[in-house]
């Protein structure tokens, strides 16, 4: 459908990608991934023909259509949301069009037994099928069954757009895209916006979607789901796998590992060949040699190692101060703006060290009881902040309160302490301050990167509290596991409100549903959550006209729900796995640390005991035996651990 031949891209001197080589299929499913500033939305825009590459073709099959959902859009704001919508179906009189000329050249071919000619029926067969979908009288159904799906509500159809945030407006730009059905669909971080069930019902949709897809997305779980094939942009170069994302992420691995060994061997080589050029630079008898080895190394294609692996960086937050038994004691808490109700009765008790997530569709009140925490906005009820509780807030805003005279180091540099003072550096390289980036001033940040570094900035203070609201939205996937894996780590507690499941997974113990003006406690991770809420939707789905049996378009094919289940299931599996692997090591690294100290006592006493006193050598040896035993116990847990996490 699009071929994409010798593509180069250069801004300036810096060439963001060249000889680039790939084709779109009719059923692929691409995963389009790498770091920040590899040129992903770069590659989706020139694909659209929004921007031109420096040189190289961009094919794409005749009368194919693509729809692309940017991070930045444009509305009319004169429109109400349903309006708004309804111009995805502009586009019928084109198709009808289309339909046309492929039916005239139908008429006028006469190859009839070629491949070509075949193919032109398929694509007559399916857009005159398409079409048939787009009758006017399904059109007004199609809308609404769209619009609820991605969660708006009914009493949302007739308010303009202009009342709504940046996040609703681009859902309302999305049910376009998904209601014209196009054959090439490019979405660019399309659930930084959406909640965990809009995301879910995003996800079946593109599952079981006919034509193609390029995603940009930093959800794992979101593009893991989704697609069946994997192009990584790095260092210039594409790497093109027909795998899933997580398979990709194992043979990435792989092929790091093989590019850090050919680098290693090229580097020996070079020192060696530069050491032979420098000891006999001026020895006549060597000079045909020394020339010859200087061409070699200016001939030499330099290997280079794809970038670091940032999220095996540990970021270790400060000790939390002790806190009261029960840091958050919530007793028939309400919320009320004027006649509107946001929830009633909430009661609920975080003890400390808990681990919880809010989640919920957007407006539901997560938010607005995290204010309610924080003495923000005023409540009716009990809402009780245990004591000595020290609180770290991450809020949108957060990043409006940062000293914009200075740079991204010294804003860091202002507020750790200890050790992590020697590993700033490394920490502002995890979350894409990097190099020359570190000594931009904090004014001249984007909004995304204001907030990764109010991010940053938090989580080095010393706090027994963490309440997140939607922390990943700005992160890319190696500073996710960054930060997941400090939260980990923390031996505080800690309220996140998100909708990724990736991030939740391995962290949360609880889980706080929003809904209905009400909060339900569920206990265990997000995914026993998940496929609690997969099984109360299989039961909806005896119910008429709930929109859990309505979301999907017309046309469209509904997974088995069994499938899901099944998914929870092995994601089930894999944490009990996970939580099995981590309590081996956590054991033997206790058990290391006992015949360490065992060791440390005896060495103590081996300063004053006679050459007479065999007993006590015997012991030492013994122990350290055993200590060497219980290491190489400890390595292959610690092996098997990071098999089961990956």
């Amino acid at each position: 459908m699009i071929s994409i031949q010798g593509l180069k891209v250069e801004f300036g001197s810096q060439v963001l990608f060249e000889n680039i080589n790939y084709v779109v299929n009719k059923r692929d499913k691409i995963a389009l991934v790498g770091k920040n500033g590899a040129g992903k939305t770069t590659m989706l825009k020139i694909i659209t023909g929004e921007q031109q590459p420096t040189s190289g073709t961009v094919a794409r099959q005749s009368d194919i259509t693509i729809g692309y959902l940017p991070q930045q859009m444009k509305l009319i704001d004169t429109l109400t949301v349903k309006q708004e919508a309804a111009r995805a179906f502009e586009h019928l009189q084109q198709m009808d069009e289309a339909i046309d000329r492929m039916n005239q050249q139908l008429a006028e071919r006469t190859d009839y037994d070629s491949e070509d000619y075949q193919e032109l029926i398929e694509r007559v067969a399916e857009k005159t099928e398409l079409r048939a979908l787009m009758q006017s009288e399904n059109i007004e159904a199609e809308i609404e069954k769209t619009l609820m799906g991605l969660g708006f509500e009914r009493t949302d159809f007739d308010r303009p757009t202009s009342e709504f945030s940046g996040g609703w407006r681009m859902r309302i730009e999305l049910a376009k895209l998904l209601l014209r059905r196009p054959d090439v669909l490019l979405l660019d971080e399309p659930t930084n916006h959406l909640d965990i069930e809009s995301i879910q019902w995003l996800e079946s949709f593109l599952k079981n979607r006919n034509g193609a897809l390029l995603l940009v997305s930093h959800d794992r779980a979101f593009i893991d789901n989704v697609t069946n094939r994997t192009i990584e942009i790095s260092l210039g170069k594409i790497y093109d796998y027909k795998v899933s994302y997580s398979q990709f992420v194992e043979l990435r691995k792989e092929r790091v590992e093989q590019q850090m060994r050919a680098y290693e061997n090229q580097q020996k080589l070079i020192h060696d060949t530069e050491d032979f050029i420098e000891r006999f630079r001026y020895k006549a008898t060597k000079a045909v040699q020394v020339q010859s080895r200087i061409k070699m190394l200016d001939k030499l294609e330099r290997i280079e190692v794809d970038e670091v692996d940032r999220s095996r960086m540990r970021l270790k937050f400060p000790p939390a101060p002790r806190s009261g038994d029960y840091p958050i004691i919530v007793e028939d808490l309400c919320k009320d703006y004027g006649a509107l109700n946001v929830f009633h009765d909430v009661t609920f008790t975080i003890k400390r060290g808990e681990k919880v997530a809010f989640v919920g569709k957007n407006g539901a009140g997560k938010s607005t009881l995290v204010k309610c925490i924080m003495g923000e906005i005023p409540f009716d009820g009990k809402l009780q902040i245990g004591h000595n509780v020290k609180i770290g807030y991450f809020a949108q805003n957060q990043a409006q309160l940062l000293d914009e005279t200075l740079t991204v180091h010294d804003t860091i540099d202002y507020v750790a302490v200890g050790d992590i003072r020697t590993r700033i550096n490394d920490i502002l390289g995890a979350f894409m301050f990097g190099g020359k980036n570190a000594d931009k001033k904090v004014k001249v940040l984007s909004g995304g990167e204001k907030s990764r570094l109010a991010m940053i900035r938090l989580l080095l203070q010393p706090v027994n509290l963490l309440i997140l609201d939607e922390p990943t939205n700005h992160l890319d996937m190696p500073s996710k596991d960054v930060l997941k894996e400090a939260i980990q780590a923390f031996d505080g507690t800690v309220i996140v409100v998100s909708h990724d499941r990736d991030f939740l997974n391995g962290i949360v113990s609880k889980v706080y549903e929003f809904g209905e003006h009400r909060v339900r406690e569920h206990l265990g991770g997000i995914y026993d959550f998940l496929q609690k809420k997969q099984l109360d939707s299989l039961q909806q789905l005896e119910v008429k006209d709930t929109p859990a049996a309505s979301t999907l378009p017309e046309g469209e094919p509904t997974e088995p729900m069994s499938q899901g289940k099944a998914d929870y299931q092995k994601q089930k599996e894999r944490e009990r796995r996970i939580r099995q692997a981590e309590k081996k090591v956590k054991t033997l690294e206790a058990k290391i640390a006992e015949l360490e100290q065992q060791l440390a006592d005896i060495e103590d006493k081996l300063s004053t005991a006679s050459s007479e006193d065999l007993d006590i050598y015997y012991t030492h040896s013994k122990i350290n035996r055993e200590l060497e035993e219980v290491m190489a116990n400890w390595e292959q847990a610690s092996e098997e651990l990071d098999k089961v996490k990956s």
